[in-house]
């Protein structure tokens, strides 16, 4: 009885506050997240935690993509991860240059949330200061691109 008055509880709260919120608020929610997982990335490639600089920028772009989509069309994003169904979908994927679908495939498997142990380690392999530091400035290449089509 107490989960079920608590579960009540949160998914009413959060449809309430799901209709209250402007559309200006929710690709600003999506920027600011956005922003605060680049920061990590950056925390990241200080402590020289490679993969995790690499997943990530790989939310960076899902979150950046995930305000492009709510600035530019009245439904919610999909629940989904994959970059190019998102870029795709918000009719980007044809205004990229050959170097940022490049950078997008790349990032594909970056996505390491749910994933075995070894396949993080082969991932890890590939990955140093380097690769980590063109991963970020990569990253903020596609953000200031997107923001520049909103």
């Amino acid at each position: 009885m107490f989960m079920k008055a608590v579960s009540g509880f949160f998914s009413n709260f959060a449809s309430r506050n799901t209709i209250k919120m402007e559309k200006q608020e929710k690709v600003q929610y999506w920027l600011d997240i956005a922003d605060e997982d680049l920061a990590v990335a950056g925390d990241m490639h200080l402590t020289k935690h490679w993969l995790y600089v690499a997943f990530m920028c790989h939310q960076v772009i899902e979150k950046l993509l995930k305000a492009y989509w709510t600035a530019t069309r009245d439904d919610t994003p999909p629940y989904i991860h994959s970059h190019i169904k998102l870029l795709d979908s918000c009719g980007l994927l044809d205004q990229m240059t050959e170097e940022q679908l490049e950078f997008i495939d790349y990032m594909v498997p970056m996505n390491i949330e749910a994933r075995y142990p070894e396949y993080k380690q082969n991932l890890a392999a590939h990955l140093n200061e380097q690769a980590s530091h063109d991963i970020i400035e990569k990253t903020k290449l596609f953000k200031q691109w997107i923001l520049q089509k909103f």
